[in-house]
């Protein structure tokens, strides 16, 4: 399985790049790269720039560097010797592609380093300052994979991205003595688009956990550490997967804060003991196969700090992207996590009414937004010091799920009202009871 995960650039599918030469084609897929869970893809095609000529010279049919007598400006050329011919290739330009990658994904992924301060105030672990890793992708090294990605009919690359450990300063010698010394792993999700009350349920549920230690050896238990999710505690109603509805719950919106805690946990390698999908794709949890959801007390998210150190955890907000920064010591253990494979994919099923008199009558309520399904897989690798690695599988099934509209009425109706049309609903395929638990989406 190495070469097949660990090459710069590699691809399981694209059987047909070998029957048919890449060369023959005018047209070229699209290139996705990869860091962690960041996902990019660009099209060749949409970037005539990636192209330039050259001229090629040879002699007897073997390229050559010609001698400067006959290289001279203009379009009238001397008379060439015996042997030697000139012509005009199309190249691919690395220049022009790392300038594409630069401004497409290095960007978004480029990121200067942080400095924090860690100290005590009693029992209050305080920092000033945020631990963000230093990030920085080679652009030149990222444009020459993706010639040879065009070369060779492959079309996935892990980006050269090099990371850089923040300034720090431990001022605590309790901390110091628990080996909290560098970054071990950041987890990260963008919330955009969120409505003013998730803002505030994300914001509420991290702030629970900045400080947390996790004692080594320890399992880390996301519900355990939130604790109590109602009005009493500072949340919102806002949206929440309840079965086969959506509707407004205390607290919605924490998926985002387990989502987010769990793949900094699951990037870095850590055992992961208790992870769940959510019923169905949310968009907010884009890739699809990296969300965690809970649901307290019934759905949880653990893992097992199985390092050298203690964590100390700094949750952190800037903009609409949610932070957990885990703080500790690093082993020697290398991961790379592949994926999404998708599949299984299923259009959303007819449109659901169901008559309720928990609304006035004539009064409608939509309580589903109508979302496809599908399954997707990634697979983590672990690689120890000794170079053997484990593969984890990790699967994920969403649901489809259908536009479902609540109406109002005084009775339950046996038969729908004849002006309203009624459109019949499949019979789902049975799935395990487990997932038709609730989610804090």
């Amino acid at each position: 399985m190495k070469n097949l995960f660990h090459s710069g650039v590699y691809s399981i599918f694209f059987l047909s790049s070998f029957l048919f030469p890449l060369s023959s084609f005018a047209y070229y897929p699209d290139i996705l790269y990869r860091h962690e869970h960041h996902l990019f893809s660009l099209n060749p095609n949409q970037y005539p720039s990636w192209r330039k000529t050259e001229e090629v010279w040879t002699y007897n049919g073997r390229e050559i560097i010609p001698p400067a007598s006959v290289r001279i400006d203009g379009d009238t050329l001397p008379p060439l010797p015996e042997g030697m011919t000139r012509s005009i290739r199309s190249v691919w330009d690395p220049a022009a592609i790392s300038a594409t990658i630069y401004e497409r994904i290095a960007t978004v992924l480029n990121r200067p380093r942080g400095e924090v301060t860690i100290r005590k105030d009693g029992d209050t672990i305080v920092f000033e300052g945020v631990g963000f890793l230093g990030k920085t992708v080679d652009t030149d090294r990222a444009a020459q994979l993706t010639i040879d990605a065009l070369e060779t009919g492959v079309y996935d690359i892990h980006l050269p991205v090099t990371v850089q450990q923040p300034v720090m300063h431990v001022l605590s010698t309790e901390l110091q003595d628990m080996d909290i010394q560098e970054v071990i792993a950041i987890g990260e999700s963008d919330f955009s688009g969120s409505p003013l009350a998730r803002q505030h349920n994300i914001k509420t549920g991290l702030e629970k956990f900045n400080g947390y230690l996790l004692p080594k050896g320890e399992t880390f238990s996301f519900n355990t550490i939130l604790g109590p999710v109602n009005g009493s505690t500072g949340y919102k109603k806002e949206l929440v997967i309840l079965g086969d509805k959506t509707l407004p719950d205390y607290g919605g919106g924490l998926c985002q804060v387990s989502t987010t805690a769990y793949r900094g946990a699951w990037e870095y390698g850590f055992p992961i003991v208790t992870r769940r999908n959510h019923s169905f794709a949310v968009s907010y949890y884009s890739p699809q196969g990296t969300d965690a959801t809970i649901y307290p007390p019934h759905t949880d998210m653990q893992f097992v700090n199985d390092g050298p150190s203690a964590i100390l955890v700094q949750t952190y907000v800037e903009g609409m992207k949610a932070y957990y920064i885990y703080y500790g010591m690093r082993d020697t253990r290398t991961v790379e996590i592949v994926g999404p494979y998708v599949w299984d994919k299923k259009s959303p099923p007819p449109d659901k009414v169901e008559y309720t008199t928990d609304l006035p009558p004539g009064e409608t309520k939509k309580v589903g937004k109508a979302v496809p399904g599908l399954q997707a897989a990634w697979f983590r690798i672990l690689i120890e010091e000794d170079g053997s690695e484990t593969i984890e599988p990790y699967y994920s099934y969403y649901e489809a799920r259908p536009n479902f509209t609540q109406i109002g009425v005084e009775n339950i109706p046996d038969e729908p009202p004849e002006h309203i049309e009624a459109t019949p609903v499949p019979v789902p395929t049975p799935v395990p009871s487990y997932r038709k638990s609730p989610r804090r989406s």
